[in-house]
């Protein structure tokens, strides 16, 4: 298939491509980053902010939103606004749950994308065939999903042994993985408290020690997805139904029936991160588990501009917050507060020095001075606000850390075949 260029809007000048980041910059990135943190560690004395724990417990926490976000980046490049990634979560926790007592582990997996899945056909079918709004779509499924849910729930676990109408019984393990030999040594390293090289280990530690298996799968489905839309003919015609449906459909493509395959994609892909709260989180189902999760999802997809790298990096770093003040608490989230400041500090330099958007800069400096001075005259955080601090971080986030985002050109529009011809 001949590669589709995107011819732009009349009125309109093309759009630029943004500079590739070159590979090297990335280790050197991390790298500086655990500097920043390492220093903060020292000076707050709290270790717990970048131990191994709460490494694993971040990365946990984490897949759930890069999964939903993985899903509602395979539905928006095929030019399917996803708001029901939500709904789509829901479903997969029950079906998660269901598989699992019935069939065991591997059949909850199946279960939790069975029935994700099936949202998102039921999303293509509104979206896609009948032209409902993408909107108005994903909230009427969220609602429904939520719903369904409550009631199969009441209907086939109250009677169950251990279960009740809002929650399962214990749900079966799904197995672990650790590279042998190496948790051991790397925990000695971390326990010296160097700076620097223990917080290396402690991050190497918690990356390999003790990961879920579907820890493990989840990563693989981001590297596959990478491969797949960016490196296939079947990607490429995927991403063109979402730049210019026309188009591809002049060149043989069927917008139709791709994107209801990136759409039921989406939501089985939302549906496991569902059940990885269901089976892995928690080990069972509860009502009302996703919590917004797939809102969060969604705002991941967007900070890491539809991109599965970008996805993987929004979700780790709200996934992080959340384990922190789930392991630590206020201590830990005030601990945070001056590694906050920094960050926005930094971030306001940069705006105004490199992108010469001085209000912006100037608003992230002000702020990130403001969280310093929190943090000189407080001593913890309140409970309140250390349960809210997940959704600050990502919104502070997403408010100064923009970066030049660029959505699929017919994301959210209503396309009929034979159109543009």
């Amino acid at each position: 298939m001949s590669t589709i260029v995107r011819a732009p809007k009349p009125g309109t000048a093309p759009v630029a491509r943004g500079r590739r980041v070159p590979f090297w910059a990335w280790p050197l990135a991390l790298s500086a980053a655990i500097v920043v943190i390492a220093m903060v560690r020292e000076i707050t004395g709290k270790d717990d902010i970048f131990s191994a724990g709460t490494i694993g417990a971040a990365l946990a926490w984490a897949m759930p939103l890069a999964l939903a976000g993985l899903g509602g980046l395979w539905s928006e490049r095929a030019g399917v606004i996803n708001i029901g990634l939500e709904g789509m979560m829901i479903l997969g926790t029950w079906g998660a749950a269901f598989g699992a007592i019935h069939g065991g582990p591997w059949m909850g997996v199946v279960g939790a994308m069975v029935c994700g899945a099936l949202g998102g056909l039921v999303h293509a079918l509104a979206t896609v065939t009948f032209g409902v709004d993408h909107i108005v779509s994903g909230v009427a499924l969220n609602i429904v999903a939520l719903g369904a849910a409550s009631f199969l729930a009441a209907r086939f676990f109250g009677e169950l042994e251990g279960g009740s109408d809002v929650q399962s019984p214990p749900l079966p393990e799904l197995p672990e993985m650790s590279i042998p030999g190496l948790s051991g040594t790397l925990g000695a390293i971390e326990e010296h408290g160097w700076f620097f090289v223990s917080d290396v280990a402690a991050l190497v530690r918690g990356l390999t020690t003790d990961l879920s298996v579907l820890t493990v799968i989840a990563l693989l489905l981001f590297l596959g997805t990478w491969w797949v839309l960016w490196h296939t003919p079947f990607g490429l015609r995927v991403r063109s139904c979402g730049e210019s449906p026309a188009s591809a459909e002049t060149l043989g493509v069927n917008v139709y029936l791709y994107k209801y395959i990136a759409v039921t994609a989406s939501g089985g892909l939302a549906g496991l991160g569902g059940g990885f709260l269901a089976m892995v989180a928690s080990s069972a189902y509860r009502e009302d588990q996703t919590g917004g999760r797939g809102y969060i999802g969604l705002a991941a997809m967007i900070f890491g501009n539809w991109r599965p790298g970008g996805v993987l990096m929004g979700s780790g770093l709200f996934g992080y917050i959340d384990a922190l003040q789930l392991r630590g608490g206020g201590e830990s989230i005030h601990a945070l507060l001056l590694l906050v400041g920094v960050l926005l500090l930094a971030i306001g330099i940069w705006q105004i020095t490199r992108r010469q958007r001085l209000v912006q800069g100037s608003v992230a400096v002000l702020v990130g001075i403001g969280v310093v001075l929190l943090w000189v005259v407080t001593d913890t955080i309140p409970g309140d606000f250390t349960r809210f601090a997940p959704h600050l971080t990502t919104l502070l986030v997403l408010a100064f850390a923009s970066q030049r985002l660029r959505m699929p050109a017919a994301n959210g529009r209503v396309y009929r075949r034979g159109e543009g011809h």
